[in-house]
């Protein structure tokens, strides 16, 4: 692709806008979640409010990859779009756990599959030597739908209830369904087959792509943190004296947004895997401030940290996936590196669940578990980086 003036087009700009409603609607049920759960009885099943969406979604990874790669980068993002719409709307008429839950399982397709379309579009329309901005740009978009999502939310739920706050997350998930039809698909003709069940046969192939292992395991590493904290800061928001469950949510992702529009070019400038090293140890630094004793400045500290390592995380490993995969794959490619995601958002939030219990001092085991992690992944990143410089790449 030969060199733009600007990366910001008409279709950058539609592509962040529909991103921003689409993550704002997910995520602004989040905080409620946990009380909505218990309020039919299902306290002990916390955990599964995160892991059973990651879990679907991680299982439709593959599926999304393989159409974004044969009928199209929109329509794949549309049908996430639609799974949103309709979810929203349908948990005011859920009254019972199992319900509740099955409700949460379908929900989980939404994110398996627009942000996989997503990533690919946007391979397809920047240069390559400016992914890491590009992705910065449009994550600022991501971070802030995904940050005033939750503070909507639970202002949403106590002034006017949750049924009105579902329904308005069902409202910014068809708003971005309506954004998505003014923007031109970018998958070639060549590569365009039409529509077949077909697709639907899933080989091993389809699920994995080999030429981006390296990110898959930091991507996983991470991750586990990020299931921890949406399970937990709910209620430790609650044991602090927050009022707004949603509060932690905002912080981490202003200081996610700051850090990408000051440093969005930084990955395309240094390289992946300097910016990853110093990406994880503020992560690990984020989860060990958790283990001081709870109060708003921890954990306000642990917010800013987690934003900033995210900051520079998502962007960063997206790019690197986009310079390791296969041109003809993209989707597949970046259908793995957000199976990685889901797999360790689900793990953190199964585990945080199983070990938290509602038992306030054991709180600080799940973040030292997801501490350790980090530290592996700046290991790993270090071993990398170290065979990568001995063979010349």
């Amino acid at each position: 692709m030969e060199e733009q003036k600007s990366i910001y087009t008409l279709q950058f700009w539609l592509l962040s806008l529909s991103n921003f409603l689409f993550s704002a609607s997910f995520s602004m049920i989040i905080p409620e979640l946990p009380d909505y759960l218990a309020s039919m009885g299902g306290k002990e099943y916390i955990g599964y409010t995160i892991a059973l969406f990651t879990l679907t979604a991680g299982l439709s990874r593959p599926f999304s990859g393989k159409l974004t790669d044969h009928v199209g980068r929109i329509p794949v993002m549309a049908f996430g779009s639609i799974v949103c719409f309709f979810c929203g709307g349908l948990y005011p008429l859920i009254h019972t756990v199992q319900g509740f839950l099955f409700l949460r399982f379908l929900h989980g397709m939404s994110t398996g599959t627009k942000p996989t379309a997503t990533a690919a579009y946007v391979a397809d329309i920047i240069p390559e030597n400016r992914r890491g901005e590009a992705q910065g740009g449009l994550g600022i978009f991501t971070a802030t739908g995904m940050s005033i999502g939750p503070a909507i939310g639970s202002y949403l739920a106590a002034t006017y209830g949750l049924k009105d706050m579902f329904w308005i997350s069902s409202l910014f998930a068809l708003l971005s369904i309506l954004i998505l039809m003014r923007m031109k698909e970018t998958l070639a003709p060549a590569m365009k087959s039409k529509f077949s069940w077909k697709l639907f046969k899933i080989s091993w192939s389809d699920v994995f792509e080999p030429n981006i292992l390296p990110v898959f395991w930091i991507m996983l590493l991470v991750s586990f943190s990020s299931g921890v904290v949406v399970t937990l800061l709910p209620d430790i928001s609650k044991q602090i004296g927050w009022h707004n469950k949603g509060l932690y949510f905002t912080i981490y992702t202003i200081s996610s947004i700051v850090v990408r529009i000051f440093f969005s070019k930084s990955s395309d400038r240094y390289g992946r895997i300097p910016v990853l090293l110093i990406s994880t140890a503020v992560l690990a630094a984020s989860m060990a401030a958790m283990l001081i004793q709870l109060n708003s400045y921890t954990v306000i500290l642990s917010a800013i940290l987690f934003g900033f390592a995210w900051g520079f995380n998502t962007p960063t490993l997206a790019a690197w996936t986009t310079d390791l995969a296969n041109k003809n794959h993209m989707g597949r490619a970046m259908a793995t590196m957000y199976i990685a995601l889901e797999v360790g958002i689900g793990l953190g939030a199964l585990f945080a669940g199983m070990i938290y219990k509602g038992l306030q001092e054991r709180i600080p085991i799940p973040f030292a578990i997801s501490g350790v992690l980090a530290l592996i992944s700046f290991i790993l990143l270090l071993n990398y980086h170290k065979n990568w410089q001995k063979n010349g790449l």
